[in-house]
Formats: structure tokens, sequence, C-alpha cells
């Protein structure tokens, strides 16, 4: 992974201190719009942090693997979590 691993860190350590108070938050019996909301910022992070990952395995990976043998594979594994994306 050629990703800046300081901030998929950070951002994913971030995801993990949501999820932890989401939790918290549905043990309360909180508000169900604030667990909601909460849940939202939870997705749009991992969204993110996915966005990145994807991104530099297209411009590295992907692009590699052009004129090679892995062509194929890396094409194919791209349409597949692209169809997984989009579902």
């Amino acid at each position: 992974m050629q990703s800046d691993k300081e901030r998929i860190t950070r951002l994913l350590k971030t995801a993990k201190g949501q999820l932890e108070g989401l939790l918290k938050m549905v043990e309360e019996d909180r508000y169900c719009i604030d667990i909601s909301n909460q849940l939202m910022a939870t997705q749009a992070i991992l969204k993110k942090v996915n966005a990145e990952i994807l991104h530099d395995h297209i411009h590295h990976c992907v692009h590699g693997a052009f004129g090679t043998e892995e062509q194929e594979e890396k094409i194919s594994e791209i349409m597949l979590i692209m169809d997984k994306l989009t579902k």
C-alpha cells in the first residue's frame, strides 16, 4: 500500500473511536437522530479511506500491471470492487 499510512491510520482510529462512541450511545438509549448522525459521520470517514486506498491501488498496482500477465487480473479486481461500490 502506497497511501499515506499515517493519514489512513489516523482516519481509521477516528472511525474506531466513533464506533466505540456509537456503542455507548446505543447502550445509553440516546436519541435516534443523534445516533444516525454519528453513524453517517463514521461512514463518511470510512468512505474517504476506501477512496484513497482504491485511488492508490489504481495509480500504482493497476497501472504497474499494464503490459504484464497481471493486467487482466488487476482490471477484473477493479471492476468487481466498482460493482460492489455501486450497489
